[in-house]
């Protein structure tokens, strides 16, 4: 689609149509947006949330505490004062980055129940103001911040399933040669059920994960019986004296012990599908207890049995549950991914409303929960990305050193964002602000800091995946910047459009019966699409109808206000439908909303035109010729704009327009 076609849609920052943006402030409810706020509904949504939130830093415990061992580039010795001090960072990492940083404040500044980088890059962008400067920095860390989140989707999956299958070398050392063709078949399996919904797959795994997290407390609670005094490390003196006995080497284990809190950034990301207090309520009551109970109970296995460390969750089970725990633990981290990917659904369609993404089919999978979507394009590339890491590094080892290096440069950028807006949005003083963020920031600054070191083992991977989205979301939201340009050149308002073609020809042109909806992107301008029919076929439907969407900064638009109808002349109107950037646009039960109403339009009878551009590169200035190429083929490939805007195909007529980038 052109300016013509993109076309209906423009960003809220064109100042159309500005909506106020909401956003929670420390001390709401948090709520998310959904409406069930009794006990019991908190409760069933907190149950659901384990299956999709909290899979990816509920299995952590199968590879964490190992890596943070014999990680990337170091090696510790399994004693007493490494074991003490492993396990106060683990504790106090979880306590700060997950309960106090995100659960306690970030996850209360959300807009409109969304969360995650592109919800706080909305708080930060008013409609009534122009990109740049500050802004355009923060857009930029926004942007970089999402690309990150990508490659941690397509690690994360990859290495959940691998630390699990693994498990049965200890019961069956033949396996090994298994390992990575079991992994493949359980990955596809996984993204080939995307397509009924994180509700489904929540009521689905919530069970599992129940289980899963029953038993790793079950398993801690029995190792740290036998030996109390693994309890000393709750001490934050142990991590202390863990740094002055290894120095640089305890300083490297940090990019291991990041491992831990891999799940945070998606668990806000994940906020509008459940809300943050049932979020919070799972982590409070289970999840929090469980991965401290086990982390410990691997820490006191480790002071009796060094030898332990090649596999200390397992290692923890009797020999006669080996088997029946590699089972739970597989279907348990089939469920690690699902936060990622149902976040990476999220991120896109956000992406997409706000102009940094080509369209794609989005499927909305709930009638009560808007944030609950699925995008095919993006299932099947995730899949085909985690099948290529598991075939590439082929070991949940390997792939360790590719985890960290996205999520804590993601964990910096939310730190940044989350001040920028309790600064701009919430009202923060610079002192109150600097003072939390700042306590955050150099905690999310260690941790990237020690993860740089794993670029060379495997940490470039992501960081390319991120290089590649980042090209992508920057050319995308350029090209389409520079097309409008391209079409707007000759702008007229539609108000003189008319009075030019009265002037012409002493009154309007041939009126036949029918309704023509014409979808254009800049309110109260002339589409080109209307000039050209009348240029070439000198007649107007007797019911003309210019209509515009416009994507406001906040996730969803009540249908109340949905439409607004300007009547110009002689059967002529402007229609603005606005949606939320969470909102798939649908035309025709737009116009069936609000003052549409008054119109009588028929979705079923009325003819609907686009406008779209063809695509011409040329050495014209805007983008260097690569990034034209790659924005061209953006352009062929995505989602074709009548089936995005859900316009009837029979009565849909497209006029295309060259182009010159």
């Amino acid at each position: 689609m052109n300016a013509d076609a993109e076309t209906a849609t423009t960003k809220a920052a064109t100042p159309a149509a500005p909506a106020p943006t909401p956003t929670h402030t420390p001390g709401s409810d948090g709520s998310g947006g959904h409406g069930d706020h009794t006990a019991a509904g908190v409760g069933g949504l907190a149950f659901v949330a384990l299956g999709v939130v909290y899979g990816d830093i509920g299995t952590s415990p199968l590879y964490a505490l190992r890596e943070t061992f014999t990680g990337h580039g170091h090696e510790l010795t399994v004693n007493a004062t490494n074991v003490y001090g492993l396990l106060s960072l683990i504790l106090w990492s979880l306590i700060i980055i997950i309960s106090i940083k995100y659960i306690t404040f970030v996850m209360r500044v959300d807009n409109g129940g969304e969360g995650g980088i592109l919800a706080l890059l909305a708080l930060l962008r008013p409609t009534n103001e122009p990109t740049r400067g500050r802004r355009w920095v923060l857009l930029l860390l926004a942007l970089l911040g999402t690309a990150l989140l990508y490659g941690d989707a397509a690690i994360t999956p990859a290495i959940s399933v691998l630390s699990a299958v693994e498990g049965a070398q200890l019961a069956a050392p033949g396996v090994e040669r298994w390992v990575v063709p079991i992994a493949v078949v359980i990955l596809i399996g996984l993204f080939a059920i995307q397509r009924r919904g994180t509700s489904s797959i929540g009521r689905l795994f919530g069970p599992v994960m129940t289980v899963w997290f029953a038993v790793i407390s079950l398993l801690g609670i029995i190792q740290i019986v036998d030996n109390l005094q693994v309890l000393r490390a709750v001490n934050p003196v142990y991590a202390v004296q863990f740094f002055t006995a290894n120095h640089f080497t305890g300083f490297l284990a940090l990019g291991s012990v990041f491992l831990v809190v891999t799940g945070g950034e998606a668990l806000y990301a994940d906020m509008g599908h459940f809300g943050r207090r049932p979020i919070a309520m799972a982590w409070f009551v289970l999840v929090l207890p469980a991965l401290l109970l086990n982390y410990f109970g691997q820490g006191a296995l480790l002071l009796s049995d060094p030898s332990a460390i090649e596999s200390p969750l397992f290692e923890m089970a009797p020999d006669w549950s080996l088997y029946p725990m590699v089972l739970l633990a597989t279907a348990a981290t089939i469920i690690a991914s699902q936060a990622l990917i149902s976040g990476i659904f999220s991120l896109t369609m956000q992406a997409i409303q706000l102009g940094y993404a080509p369209r794609h089919r989005i499927r909305h999978m709930s009638d009560s929960s808007f944030g609950q979507v699925y995008l095919p394009v993006i299932n099947w590339a995730l899949m085909g990305a985690c099948i290529a890491i598991v075939v590439g590094f082929r070991s949940s080892s390997a792939l360790a050193s590719a985890y960290g290096v996205a999520v804590t440069s993601t964990m910096v950028i939310t730190t940044i964002l989350f001040y920028a807006v309790l600064r701009d949005r919430q009202g923060w003083s610079k002192v109150a602000g600097m003072s939390l963020c700042g306590a955050f920031l150099v905690l999310d600054v260690a941790f990237f800091g020690a993860n740089l070191f794993k670029i060379p083992t495997g940490g470039w991977f992501p960081i390319i995946v991120a290089g590649v989205m980042f090209t992508l979301m920057t050319t995308w939201h350029t090209g389409r910047r520079l097309v409008a340009a391209r079409i707007r050149r000759d702008d007229v308002t539609l108000s003189d459009y008319l009075a030019i073609l009265r002037e012409e020809g002493g009154n309007l042109p041939q009126r036949v019966e029918g309704t023509a909806v014409y979808l254009f992107s800049s309110p109260g301008l002339a589409p080109p699409a209307l000039m050209a029919n009348v240029k070439h076929n000198h007649f107007l439907h007797s019911q003309i109808v210019v209509l515009s969407i416009t994507t406001a900064l906040q996730p969803r638009v009540p249908p109340e206000d949905r439409a607004v109808v300007t009547e110009l002349e002689h059967g002529i109107y402007q229609v603005l439908l606005r949606y939320g950037f969470m909102e798939e646009p649908d035309v025709t039960a737009g116009v069936r909303e609000g003052a549409v109403l008054d119109l009588d339009i028929d979705p079923a009878e009325a003819t609907f035109v686009l406008g779209a551009e063809t695509i011409r590169i040329t050495k014209t200035p805007g983008m260097a010729l690569w990034r034209e190429h790659l924005f061209a083929f953006l352009t062929r490939n995505a989602t074709p704009a009548a089936a995005y805007f859900g316009l009837p195909l029979g009565r849909t007529m497209t006029i295309s327009t060259p182009v010159d980038l």
